[in-house]
């Protein structure tokens, strides 16, 4: 049983780790090269569509490492606890610094966007990068400490 929980809790947190590096480094690059209102609109869309799911994978991904911390059955339970460490700051990252300005510019049209909304959405990314730093050393963290 607890080697399915921890194949099931490598991919979960590993595509997790996936889709948040894809947004950082591809899909909003390629909304940012769009011409005209082409980054406004992608972007809102985007923060429509992950805005819904993450929190669920978030949360879903910290209970999953946290659930192995505490059954402390595999050789690495410190590198897990740590694990869930850091996955617990980018739930935290995520609720007091990007879910405010996610929740803004998911409703943003261009007759209604503010006028710095692209340095609104470059604050988003750089504290976006910063958190994907984190689950990214989350993910290299767990998997050092389940194989």
């Amino acid at each position: 049983m607890l080697d399915a929980l921890q194949v099931v809790t490598i991919v979960v947190v590993g595509l997790m780790v996936g889709v948040e590096f894809s947004v950082a480094f591809v899909v909003n690059p390629i909304l940012d090269g769009l011409p005209g209102d082409g980054a406004l609109h992608g972007r809102a869309r985007g923060g429509r569509m992950l805005g819904t799911v993450m929190p669920f994978w978030y949360a879903g991904s910290l209970a999953l490492v946290a659930v192995l911390a505490l059954a402390g059955r595999q050789r690495g339970t410190a590198l897990v606890a740590v694990s869930a460490g850091l996955l617990l700051v980018s739930v935290v990252m995520s609720v007091l610094l990007l879910v405010p300005i996610n929740n803004r510019s998911r409703t943003w049209t261009a007759e209604t966007a503010p006028a710095d909304w692209r340095r609104q959405t470059d604050r988003w990314d750089r504290l976006h990068r910063v958190r994907v730093a984190v689950v990214v050393a989350a993910f290299a963290l767990l998997v050092t400490a389940l194989t």
